[in-house]
């Protein structure tokens, strides 16, 4: 007989990420974390797959691949007690034998790394603009600042929005700048501006391609890209309009492209098509029509790796299409092949020599590390979570299709264990965050612990969600009008389909985007007996002025066209809030303090005006977490999260009424 799966067997997975191949292909590197209860952290380590097998190389607390240097020397990013805050320290692993040793110190906090040539590197690295050059410091002087940052602990300046960013914490004044790094000479310097946001970079040979953003006081969205010659030292600009929105740059047959978008037709979100970039010209190349990474939802990864690389002469990417993540190929022509097209997602990629390294989970497996060969034929490299699932119940999602709105959608079903159709069973809708992301049929921990606790799970991917392009993706102006019919016609279906659910026992849930649908719902219906909403947004007002990327982004998918001053009854109109007097649902709320996306205040206003009507609530705050307890947050606070939400659940299908 199956065994369930139960909450704290997340203690149990290993989660790889990070996968980068050496020069030559031959070998393959990445990291590998998992957690450690009694720290209630997560350890690192690296390991490797080449013609003698895969394994693990470190040994350490944390320590992470970075980048090839060589065919058989790999540097290694490890932390340690003794490291100096604002510095980073560098191994040298070299495969061929021996220990990691020390290779040396960068005197900031580095990003990435890429090499130019033979002890030459370029990186990018965290500056403070009001500080840029404290690179240069000598060690008294760096303690000196050290002493007053510990001095000065108690105060925090803000004069720049945002003025902080979740998971990072305050970031006034912080930017991501571009080093040279010569270690032949000693010699390092900084080769963009103090208030130059660099978002993307591509390296080939000693040119260096970086597109970059620059402002004081408002972030903008738009980027100028430049190019470094290492031979002379000097950066140029090449396009510098500040037009689009500009990334994901990489060079193809000695040419540069990018991703543009100028953000007019379907606002900040917009897919930027692939474009050549040449002197103050950006030349369409190709329409992706698809979202060029990985935007499936879950719960089981922890980091995550390149999302497209050059491979000879073709560019590898992945790609958001439909419920799945795929892997495509472009030619130099830009002619589109798909490499890897399989339900589940891929999180990460890497292309060298024809083949590609992925790492990809399906409805039954956990992250695993396999490699497509020339031929297309697919090997799983490691088994690092085999035994973690192995005799436990996984319900298999059941595609279920359905009308809504004028839209042919699919959603999936999850069927109870020890399901018998003569019975009655609970219910949970879960719904994803975004709402610009997936729902795929891989493995999600917290429906598959619910199945197992005799609940039947169901989701979908309505209007707003990731996939099929951006028409589909826009909703702006739109929240809780036609993605929640959507949702409402779902639950119709799935309740049409399967009449052995009950009901009255109908829950639920979501996180982020999720979090304002359920808001929403408990605002507009009461056929759930119980919701839990999490990391939520419930008044686009107050969001507007606390949230890292209220500015642009609230604007934006409230349909704002104006000015965020005079537009207000706009974003009050799709506020759960104002809408929050109709509500009946016992609820539910999981925020966290540090959530900086989604910031606490909303969860908070929510949850109060439900308890002033005497309407059931509880509210549970993780300190020291953001948003992304349920995904990276410590094991603990996420056992106890899962914990919360379903013992509230249970109370309110379970015990008697």
């Amino acid at each position: 007989m199956k065994q369930p799966i139960e909450i704290d067997d997340l203690l149990k997975f290993r989660y790889p990420s990070g996968l980068m191949y050496s020069p030559e292909g031959r070998k393959l590197a990445f990291t590998v974390a998992e957690a450690d209860t009694e720290k209630n952290t997560y350890r690192k380590n690296v390991w490797l797959a080449d013609e003698h097998g895969t394994r693990q190389v470190t040994y350490t607390t944390d320590a992470s691949a970075l980048l090839w240097i060589s065919e058989h020397e790999l540097l290694i990013r490890r932390k340690g007690e003794d490291e100096i805050p604002g510095t980073t320290a560098l191994f040298l692993y070299d495969t061929e034998g021996g220990e990691a040793r020390p290779y040396t110190v960068l005197p900031f906090v580095l990003n990435s790394l890429w090499k130019v040539s033979e002890g030459r590197f370029i990186a990018s690295g965290t500056i403070d603009a009001n500080d840029p050059d404290a690179y240069l410091d000598g060690d008294d002087v760096r303690r000196k600042k050290q002493e007053q940052k510990e001095a000065d602990k108690d105060y925090q300046v803000l004069d720049e929005v945002p003025y902080w960013y979740n998971g990072r914490g305050f970031t006034n004044k912080t930017r991501t700048a571009l080093f040279d790094v010569d270690l032949n000479r000693s010699r390092i310097r900084r080769i963009t501006g103090p208030y130059d946001q660099v978002v993307s970079t591509a390296v080939d040979g000693t040119d260096v391609w970086f597109a970059v953003s620059t402002w004081e006081r408002c972030q903008v969205r738009t980027a100028q890209v430049k190019r470094y010659r290492t031979g002379t030292g000097k950066a140029s600009v090449i396009y510098g309009k500040q037009d689009h929105r500009i990334n994901n740059l990489f060079v193809l047959n000695g040419k540069l492209y990018a991703q543009a978008s100028d953000m007019k037709t379907y606002g900040v979100t917009e897919t930027g098509k692939i474009v050549e970039v040449t002197r103050n010209s950006l030349t369409f190349t190709a329409d992706p029509e698809r979202q060029l990474a990985d935007t499936a939802a879950g719960d089981t990864t922890l980091g995550s790796g390149k999302q497209c690389a050059v491979d000879g002469n073709v560019f590898v990417t992945l790609a958001a299409d439909d419920d799945r993540i795929t892997i495509r190929e472009y030619d130099t022509d830009f002619r589109m092949k798909i490499r890897y097209d399989e339900p589940g997602f891929v999180l990460c990629m890497d292309a060298s020599h024809g083949r590609t390294a992925l790492i990809r989970q399906t409805w039954n497996q956990l992250c695993e590390v396999c490699e497509l060969d020339e031929a297309g034929r697919l090997t799983q490299l490691t088994h690092l979570n085999d035994d973690v699932l192995k005799g436990k119940y996984i319900a298999r999602p059941q595609h279920l299709d359905y009308e809504s709105a004028g839209e042919h959608l699919h959603g999936w079903v999850l069927l109870p264990k020890d399901h018998d159709p003569k019975k009655k069973y609970p219910a949970v809708l879960d719904v994803h965050g975004g709402p610009r992301a997936i729902y795929t049929e891989a493995y999600f921990h917290e429906m598959q612990v619910w199945a197992s606790r005799g609940y039947a799970v169901f989701f979908t991917n309505i209007r707003g969600s990731d996939g099929r392009g951006d028409a589909f993706a826009d909703i702006r102006g739109l929240y809780g009008s036609v993605d929640y019919n959507n949702l409402m016609d779902f639950t119709d279906a799935v309740l049409r389909k399967y009449p052995e659910i009950d009901t009255g026992r109908l829950c639920e849930t979501g996180g982020s985007y999720g979090g304002f649908m359920t808001n929403w719902i408990v605002g507009h219906t009461d056929r759930f007996c119980a919701c839990a909403s999490q990391r939520s947004i419930a008044n686009w007002i107050s969001k507007m002025f606390i949230s890292d990327n209220g500015l642009w982004f609230n604007a934006d998918q409230q349909g704002i066209e104006h000015s965020i001053f005079a537009e207000t009854d706009k974003l009050w109109a799709h506020s759960p809030l104002k809408y929050a007097m109709n509500a009946k649902t016992p609820t539910l709320f999981i925020h966290s303090d540090e959530d900086y996306r989604c910031p606490l205040p909303e969860g908070m206003q929510m949850m109060q005006a439900l308890a002033v009507q005497n309407i059931e609530t509880r509210m549970v705050i993780f300190h020291g977490e953001n948003h992304e307890l349920s995904r990276g947050g410590k094991s603990s606070h996420r056992i106890r999260r899962l914990q919360e939400i379903t013992d509230w659940f249970d109370k309110h299908t379970k015990e008697e009424r």
